[in-house]
């Protein structure tokens, strides 16, 4: 009896125990759901907060609430859309915390006739169909302050790496709703345009803005301003020339007293515009596009600018359609990583690749009171070509290119000091109405500057096609909604411009972060060192074969006139061995791709080793080591 009292209380006492350690586990798990104690181990910080985004939220001065629509009770709602809505909870909720109370975060389940849908769309957040028959998805975010609201219809999924960026922006503009003015003066239809076509009955085709200066409208109220103005506003934002060419002294006067004024200046240069030619009506093929420049203004800056030369860079260079179903390099066709981007700069540390075809190249040189900073350099494979180069291609190219060894700037910066180009004054010369029998006579006035010097900040960049369409973005249609996705960090880099210059320089630190695309830079660097000496070799067959074409000329001339269409013993002789070199030559190019292909398969295969086989065989080891020591310990 005493046993059986005994073997129930030792029950009693593991039943009891049990209990006691499951009530400690649920109060465990209650303890850590409310802690965020988190740690981001990803390189590029996916999953935190950007300093510009603490930075807005810190200094909010009004309470705003995010409303998040998500209909995640939907049953056939794909798992996709079900992990984003949670990750974007969760970035949400890292928002709301780091505000310090300012920010509140409700969410909503539009089901189908419910009160929740019936919210969503009195905020204009639309529901987009999933199939033909399928329940509709509904994934944006409303912020509101007062009376004040501003919204996002729709999150797509795909560009999660922009997702804080367009949230801060988001709140930002809600803290402020005014929009600085931001004038744009460019040759090229940047903000559209209508062009005269007389082969249809309307007589016009429409151009859409392009994609980067329609995200600028976003941020800033975009003016239109003449190529022919005499007086820019001092009150505006910032100023952007987009291949500015053929402007007046009284332009380019008017220029030059903004930004002695203080007014923050924007020049897209190009010695070689693709996009010109694409909307030129008049312009007949083969025809080079005419460079844009500022002349004056560049030398007075301490600016060398040659709109006749371009950067030609082997380690940028980009494959590119020749036609023919052929695909060549292009070096001239330049696509820029990381080691070419200023990582010390605000501007572009975020930025990891930026495409620049046919850009022009800027030496500035140092002077008191200014400061120059480069934003995109070339690498050292790289040297200066004729514009005209860029219309025969990359086998005019590999000709003509001589390897530099110093480093050219596409992107640079100056803040500081500046001078006026027009010392002296400009010379303007008008026409005045004569009376009765008098003929009218040019009268020349001297208009002189009204500031000598003051302080501003002018970017320069050598290429305005990087911020057309088709070079920095790809559309999309994702479940009837019209958006884009980009493709470089092109877009990027022209918004972090204008947003610093503009005054907005807390959102610049958020753009571009977490970019998925990490190349193999090995890979990278044994293509580059096959190519160079791939581009060697063929520069020696080229010169092989114009020394033998020169030896057949030379016996052609020496045989007898009525023997043109036989062929000497001298020339057979010459063919053979012309062709045996061609042969040679042929063979040992086909050496240096097999041997670069074998190196670049023997590393992907160690890759694979490493990423299939490694893992599992550290854990198996680490299981073996820990079944000895606890064997051993016993």
């Amino acid at each position: 009896m005493t046993a059986k009292k005994q073997s129930g209380g030792k029950m009693a006492g593991g039943i009891i125990s049990l209990v006691i350690v499951a009530v400690i586990l649920v109060a465990l798990n209650i303890i850590a759901g409310n802690l965020r104690i988190r740690k981001d181990m990803t390189e590029e910080k996916l999953y935190s907060l950007s300093d510009g985004t603490k930075t807005i939220l810190r200094d909010l001065e009004s309470d705003i609430t995010l409303k998040l629509f998500f209909n995640s009770g939907t049953p056939e709602m794909p798992i996709l859309f079900k992990d984003f809505a949670q990750r974007l909870e969760d970035l949400l909720e890292e928002y709301c915390l780091e505000s310090n109370g300012k920010l509140t975060l409700e969410k909503y389940d539009p089901q189908p006739d419910s009160d929740d849908e019936e919210t969503a769309q009195s905020y204009g957040i639309p529901g987009q169909p999933m199939g033909m028959v399928g329940p509709a998805i509904y994934m944006g975010l409303v912020a509101v302050s007062g009376d004040v609201e501003a919204s996002i219809p729709f999150i797509d999924p795909r560009g999660e790496n922009l997702v804080e960026y367009h949230i801060t922006r988001l709140i930002n503009r809600l803290e402020h709703p005014e929009k600085p003015e931001i004038g744009i003066m460019s040759t090229l239809p940047v903000l559209g345009s209508s062009m005269p076509n007389f082969m249809m009955p309307q007589g016009q085709i429409s151009q859409k803005p392009w994609t980067s200066f329609q995200e600028l409208k976003t941020e800033a109220d975009l003016l239109d301003i003449p190529l022919d103005t005499k007086l820019i506003d001092g009150e505006l934002a910032a100023l952007i020339l987009v291949h500015p060419k053929g402007l007046s002294q009284q332009t380019l006067l008017a220029i030059d007293q903004y930004v002695l004024d203080g007014g923050k200046l924007l020049v897209l240069l190009d010695p070689f515009a693709i996009t010109e030619i694409e909307n030129s009506p008049t312009m007949t093929l083969g025809q080079p596009p005419s460079p844009s420049d500022l002349p004056g203004l560049l030398s007075a800056w301490n600016v060398n600018y040659n709109p006749g030369m371009l950067a030609a860079d082997q380690a940028a260079a980009t494959r590119v359609n020749a036609g023919g179903g052929r695909v060549q390099e292009n070096a001239m066709w330049m696509l820029f990583r990381s080691e070419n981007i200023n990582r010390e700069d605000i501007l572009t540390a975020e930025l990891e690749t930026v495409m620049q075809p046919f850009a022009g190249t800027f030496d500035v040189l140092e002077r008191d009171g200014a400061t120059v900073t480069p934003l995109i350099t070339t690498s050292e494979e790289s040297c200066k070509v004729s514009a005209a180069t860029a219309q025969f291609g990359p086998d005019m190219l590999r000709r003509e290119f001589k390897r530099g060894g110093v480093g050219l700037h596409t992107a640079v910066r100056i803040s500081g000091k500046f001078k006026t180009a027009f010392p002296s004054g400009i010379e303007v010369t008008e026409e005045t109405a004569g009376s009765g029998e008098e003929e009218a006579e040019p009268k020349t006035e001297t208009i002189m500057p009204r500031l000598t010097e003051g302080e501003s900040t002018v970017v320069l960049i050598g290429d305005t096609d990087m911020f057309a369409d088709r070079f920095c973005v790809r559309p999309l249609n994702f479940l009837g909604f019209q958006g884009y996705e980009p493709i470089n960090d092109n877009l990027s880099l022209l918004v972090n411009i204008v947003d610093q210059l503009a005054g907005s320089s807390a959102l610049i630190g958020i753009r571009s972060r977490g970019k998925v695309e990490r190349p193999f830079k090995k890979v990278l660097a044994m293509e580059q060192k096959a190519r160079i000496e791939w581009q060697s070799r063929e520069m020696e067959l080229q010169s092989k074969l114009q020394e033998t074409r020169q030896q057949l000329n030379d016996l052609q001339a020496k045989k007898d006139p009525n023997q043109k269409l036989i062929l000497s013993q001298e020339q057979r002789e010459a063919i053979a061995t012309f062709r045996k070199q061609e042969a040679e030559t042929s063979k040992k190019l086909k050496a240096v791709r097999k041997s670069l292909r074998r190196e670049i398969d023997q590393l992907g295969l160690i890759l694979k080793v490493l990423n299939i086989a490694a893992v599992p065989l550290l854990v198996g080891l680490a299981g073996i080591a820990y079944g000895v020591y606890r064997k051993t310990a016993k």
